[in-house]
């Protein structure tokens, strides 16, 4: 699959070919649907906590004596149908994550990354630099680049990319992720995803 590749001007400079084995991959909905809800509920922490009977506090002594009130029989003013008393059937702390094998993950992505292929949402720019830590520069490069769209901008590394990564940090509708990191939620979530060709060989190198 041949794609243009673009300068952080918008101009055309070549073209690469795309491997089919990652961008041009059978695109299989289950799979991106499972690998989906997995990312969602491993983002979960699970720290709702509700107390029981016994962690509320007071309700030491019974309330009227067993027998001959008239009243029904009570334990604690702190049971469940009390004001202010324990609750029944609540949350409590629990782990929600879900595994996956890595291979249907990695498959997974490389259907995800076809789709965005396929709709020509891949923008390649040979190199990907600014001058300076200044949103305005990023924002005219990216503005250049997709538009209005947003934009997910994958590169590389940190290394020798700290002023793109301080750059795009404020800009709204767009995130930057190191390409190793790459995942489904943010591949769906963006219109664009705009990557350098040294992003590009990190992901040969771990979907290929």
């Amino acid at each position: 699959m041949l794609v243009d590749v673009f300068n952080m001007e918008g101009q055309k400079v070549k073209q690469v070919e795309l491997p089919e084995a990652i961008f041009a991959a059978p695109i299989n909905v289950d799979l991106m649907h499972q690998a989906y809800v997995r990312q969602m509920a491993n983002a979960r922490l699970g720290t709702h906590d509700t107390k029981t009977r016994n962690e509320v506090a007071g309700g030491g002594r019974k309330p009227w004596r067993q027998k001959g009130t008239g009243r029904a029989r009570q334990g604690s003013i702190r049971a469940a149908q009390w004001k202010g008393g324990g609750r029944i059937h609540t949350p409590h702390p629990h782990a929600y994550t879900l595994s996956m094998p890595r291979k249907m993950r990695r498959a997974a992505l490389r259907s995800a990354l076809s789709v965005k292929a396929a709709e020509s949402s891949i923008v390649l720019v040979d190199e990907l630099a600014v001058s300076e830590p200044k949103t305005r520069l990023m924002a005219k490069v990216l503005n250049t680049l997709v538009g209005d769209a947003s934009a997910l901008v994958v590169i590389p590394q940190k290394d020798s990319y700290e002023n793109v990564i301080l750059s795009t940090v404020n800009l709204p509708e767009t995130k930057i992720l190191m390409a190793s990191y790459l995942n489904i939620r943010d591949l769906f979530k963006f219109d664009k995803v705009v990557m350098p060709l040294a992003a590009l060989d990190v992901i040969k190198s771990y979907l290929g």
